[in-house]
């Protein structure tokens, strides 16, 4: 089969380091592929090769005589302000009638002016533009970016039927496996190819960083030592999933208990605080209304410390305004709203404005001088604590503007977590981010020891996060639903229609936690010995590691001897590699003797 784009052995440098490192890659007729690669590895830059707006310094760009290629950028770039929106996509369609037809799709207004669409109209606007080439080829870059998960699941059905070629970057998991039959992914300035969708990734990743250990003999010591760090860190991060789910299973069910014995006695062990209220927010018939459109219909909630609320819905439909009634930053039109005066909150809309663009990694966090940074109560050194959010070690001295979009958010979220807060409030997160960071904000966000309140359109992201859901509907109403995004889809079509809408509390029995526990199962004399021993093990292995954290601590050690820092960061990296796979095993044993 020909094929319609290939780059043959394609390199290109920037600012002097390869950045695409002779790369030879096919697209076939009917390729469905999700490309995949750490924030700055190349995706974008990927792209645009493909598509013909970057130029490369060596090799070859074949395109298939007159096959139309569209790429949708990450941000719309509005030259005219006062165009409406059917004038900018007719510079784009092939045909007039596309036009109209993606925008009324995609629900963006015809006679809108550019300037004033809101963010996730502008992202549907270049969406309408790009589809409306009718191209053989398509090249999305973050096309799930400030879309609501119903405009998503629309583009998963569109993408699914599309009869060409396209290359998809996405951060949404759930999107991204639905839609690709194929994967490249970038990793370490080289491209891997494989026949599966993303579906496929977590096991094929590992399988390939797998195979690279048994035959990494050419690496130099210093590579093959941040390879290992590496390999560790996302491989244990993915197997931790099943011990965090287990608690996120377990907080939704004491969730459920809360509201089905009106939360007036609270003995969920994650709620007991000392001396301060557990009540961290309560809104009583909260309403809100901007002209004659009406945002929020009357609507409780009572948020406890612990939770983790996730909010979803339509964008426009109000989750932002939520928020900002429920931190104080806006008054409700009525209904009452009780909060915590105790409680420290921080609120993230723009993570990115918290960082200055004309300083280093470092001096973000750091602002005062010095090189340590306080996490919830506990000092690290700043170059250890930002390696535990993926970055090398030559970029913390770097300067912040030459970071990627996802890069920027992962350092906004550092810097964040290094004040003082027991309510953390984040408004779309997950944009921009890789599928690394995306693990890594979902063990950071699951061991936050505060209350979470999310805006999020990722099904994937809530479901393994949040206590329970609140839906916005799109008229006005919105629901609190116990559990993730599967939850919330079971227990929507199974809502009472006489229940009052506006003060709907959906308990319907986790389906999980209905079904029949399996039997219980004999453990062999080696399971036996492990699951009496691994408590004092990862006990006495817990000590060591804080006894490293405690050397790390030194003010002066990075100055004074890089080697043994270098040392003691790597010695601490396996330990805790060691603790996981220790929990692991414990949590597997556990399962099988309890069900």
């Amino acid at each position: 089969m020909k094929p319609l784009l290939s780059l043959l052995d394609v390199s290109l440098n920037f600012g002097g380091d390869p950045l695409i490192n002779h790369w030879t890659l096919h697209l076939l007729p009917k390729d469905h592929v999700c490309l995949v690669g750490r924030n700055g590895s190349g995706k974008s830059t990927l792209l645009k090769l493909l598509s013909g707006l970057q130029e490369i310094d060596s090799g070859t760009l074949f395109k298939r005589p007159s096959l139309r290629v569209a790429y949708l950028p990450q941000r719309l770039t509005i030259t005219n302000p006062e165009q409406t929106a059917l004038d900018y996509v007719l510079e784009f369609a092939r045909e007039d009638y596309l036009a109209a037809t993606y925008l009324t799709e995609l629900k963006v207004p015809l006679d809108k002016q550019l300037k004033l669409l809101s963010g996730g109209e502008q992202r549907r606007l270049s969406l309408a533009a790009t589809l409306a080439q009718d191209p053989d080829v398509l090249l999305l870059d973050e096309p799930t970016n400030h879309l609501d998960i119903a405009t998503i699941e629309w583009l998963e059905k569109m993408l699914s039927d599309f009869r060409g070629a396209f290359v998809v970057i996405s951060h949404d998991r759930q999107f991204s496996k639905n839609i690709s039959n194929k994967t490249w992914w970038i990793d370490r300035t080289r491209v891997q190819e494989n026949n599966k969708g993303f579906g496929d990734f977590d096991r094929w990743s590992e399988y390939v960083w797998e195979q690279e250990e048994r035959e990494k003999a050419w690496l130099d010591t210093r590579l093959r030592l941040e390879a290992d760090w590496l390999l560790r860190g996302v491989t244990a991060r993915r197997k931790r999933n099943q011990g965090r789910l287990r608690r996120v299973h377990n907080m939704r069910e004491e969730r459920k208990q809360l509201k089905m014995n009106s939360r007036k006695s609270v003995t969920a062990t994650h709620f007991q605080t000392q001396g301060d209220s557990q009540l961290i927010i309560e809104a009583t018939g909260i309403t809100k209304s901007f002209g004659d459109r009406t945002l929020l219909k009357p609507f409780d909630l009572r948020l406890l410390r612990g939770d983790r609320i996730g909010i979803m819905g339509p964008n426009g439909a109000g989750k932002t305004t939520l928020i900002r009634m429920l931190v104080g930053d806006l008054e409700p039109d009525s209904g009452t709203i009780k909060r915590n005066a105790n409680t420290s909150v921080i609120y993230l809309d723009q993570m990115q404005d918290s960082l200055n663009e004309n300083k280093t990694l470092w001096q973000n966090l750091c602002p005062n001088g010095g090189d340590h940074v306080t996490v919830q109560g506990q000092s690290r050194h700043v170059v250890a604590y930002l390696k535990d959010f993926l970055f090398e070690e030559n970029q913390i001295r770097g300067m912040t503007h030459i970071l990627s979009g996802g890069e920027r958010n992962r350092l906004a979220l550092a810097k964040a977590l290094t004040q003082p807060c027991d309510f953390l409030v984040l408004d779309e997160p997950t944009n921009d981010l890789d599928s690394d960071t995306l693990d890594l904000l979902l063990e950071v966000l699951s061991e936050f020891p505060g209350t979470l309140l999310i805006v999020s359109h990722d099904r994937d992201f809530l479901d393994q996060l949040v206590t329970s859901l609140i839906a916005f509907e799109g008229d006005g109403t919105a629901t609190e639903y116990v559990g993730g995004y599967q939850d919330y889809l079971r227990q929507r079509d199974s809502i009472v229609i006489n229940e009052p809408k506006q003060t709907k509390k959906i308990n319907t029995k986790d389906e999980k936690a209905a079904s029949t526990p399996a039997s219980k199962v004999r453990l062999t004399y080696i399971e036996k010995r492990d699951l009496e021993q691994l408590p004092t093990e990862m006990k006495l292995l817990t000590k060591t590691i804080s006894d490293l954290e405690q050397k790390l601590d030194d003010a002066n050690l990075y100055q004074k001897n890089p080697a043994e820092f270098d040392r003691l960061t790597q010695e601490l990296a396996d330990k805790k590699s060691h603790l996981d796979t220790m929990e692991l095993r414990w949590l597997e044993l556990d399962e099988k003797v309890n069900g």
